[in-house]
């Protein structure tokens, strides 16, 4: 069995491993019997966002979990932050939600929280994975009866849309309102269909919603967070003051300004981290980014008197920068971001009122504001590989590295690591001229084509 875990839980293709019905079935047992209790039986909140095999896959986990003694909380389609703030609320022994993330619909994936609303360490998953593998290979988990506490097998949560709103209106000072304010939403025709237009007309933005009508498929399709420019165009055409796109599971946030210009997420966090610090707010004076931000980000964070620190990527590592040195805001170039005054994890609709808390805060538009950092001219190009080597020694990819690295010089950046999700090798380069950047990515991508790509072996 290959490794299950990547940077943000399990993903792969529906119906194939590890996405398959057994493996997803003994992810529910081990799941249960890695947070059981002494007393009573485990807890698991399940949710899921609406591509077409996540009913199935939460039977499947459902079965797992009842097998292994333990009690299945439904949700229904909720965003992944959802979930995390309902398996803490509801005093849940663990979390579950059925998604892959920004991926298409052919996809899923599974990601678990603790049940204080925390993605897993990586020990943890470690833990996880070997508690799977056996299950898988010989049935070790033992079957356990439920213990005898009144409690069905499975409970669905009817309140879970409501208790998620409250807690979105809870993080707005008193009086806050959107009333005047237009608003485009483009909710990828995910998870945050219902919630997020529910919010903002409870708010009192002029809305236009686009994208909003999942049919099981069309999850991501050239919608949401990933592409834009259905939201850019609606933008211009309504003349909206601000264009908010999430993806399929509601933990990632891009905007788009008035003239229906993309933002991006280092450019969301810098805004927001300025407006908490001219409020006092910003603890320690720290944004928490990671490796593959703009280094636009860092020059804007010296002139602005922020502190700025680059984490490994993925959002659990953001987040475990912040707790180690005192940070309340940080995320991803992506569109995650996090704001631990409220929440533990990644929230595009409380990224979403953060940034226009911002904008009404500071009185200007979101063009304006987006001016706080100069993005420098950066190229990624995500090439399929075959397997993962070491890089450092595959030496024709070493080599090109070093060369373009040298022609750089101090003027710009090469980045190359694989995903953790997908088996993908991601290119990032940024340097002074667009031309050159465009140049010195595409040379690198192309060796590692010819090196280690799909088409190679």
């Amino acid at each position: 069995m290959g490794k299950l875990f990547g940077t943000d839980g399990m993903r792969g293709e529906a119906d194939k491993y590890p996405m398959d019905a057994p493996t997803v079935f003994s992810v529910g047992r081990a799941v249960t019997g890695f947070f059981s209790s002494e007393t009573g039986r485990p807890k698991i909140v399940v949710g899921r966002d609406t591509r077409v095999s996540g009913p199935a896959i939460e039977s499947a986990l459902q079965a797992g979990i009842i097998s292994s003694g333990g009690t299945v909380c439904l949700t229904g389609v909720l965003p992944t932050p959802a979930i995390a703030l309902i398996t803490e609320s509801v005093l849940a022994h663990a979390g579950i939600v059925i998604s892959a993330s920004h991926n298409p619909y052919t996809d899923n994936g599974i990601k678990i929280f603790s049940g204080q609303g925390l993605k897993l360490t990586d020990a943890d998953q470690d833990a996880l994975e070997k508690l799977i593998s056996a299950d898988r290979s010989d049935g070790k988990l033992s079957e356990r009866a439920p213990e005898p506490d009144g409690l069905p097998p499975v409970v669905r949560l009817q309140d879970s849309a409501d208790r998620y709103l409250r807690f979105l209106a809870g993080t707005l000072a008193p009086g806050f309102s959107l009333q005047g304010l237009k608003i485009v939403l483009d909710t990828a025709n995910g998870a945050t269909y219902q919630v997020a237009p529910d919010l903002f007309t409870r708010l009192g933005a002029t809305l236009e919603v686009i994208h909003n009508r999942p049919n099981g498929i069309n999850i991501n399709h050239q919608c949401g967070s990933e592409h834009t420019r259905d939201l850019e165009n609606r933008v211009r055409d309504t003349g909206a003051a601000v264009g908010l796109a999430f993806d399929g599971d509601g933990d990632r946030l891009i905007a788009v300004d008035e003239n229906g210009r993309k933002i991006t997420g280092d450019q969301a966090l810098l805004i927001c981290a300025k407006a908490l610090k001219r409020q006092n707010r910003l603890k320690n004076d720290l944004l928490v980014t990671t490796i593959m931000s703009n280094i636009g980000l860092n020059i804007a964070c010296r002139k602005l008197g922020i502190h700025h620190h680059a984490a490994d990527v993925g959002d659990r590592y953001v987040l475990e920068a912040m707790q180690r040195l005192g940070g309340v805001v940080g995320g991803e170039d992506s569109g995650h971001m996090i704001f631990l005054d409220y929440h533990k994890t990644g929230d595009g609709i409380l990224a979403a009122l953060q940034l226009i808390g911002a904008m009404l805060g500071e009185g200007k538009p979101l063009s304006e504001l987006s001016k706080l950092m100069e993005v420098y001219p950066q190229k990624l190009i995500n090439v399929a590989v075959g397997g993962k080597p070491d890089l450092s020694g595959v030496l024709p990819v070493r080599a090109v590295i070093q060369s373009v690295e040298a022609r750089l010089k101090d003027s710009g950046r090469v980045l190359v690591r694989y995903s953790g999700t997908q088996n993908v090798c991601r290119v990032m380069v940024e340097g002074p001229g667009r031309q050159d950047t465009d140049a010195f990515c595409e040379e690198i991508a192309g060796v590692i084509q010819q090196a280690i790509g799909r088409s190679a072996g």
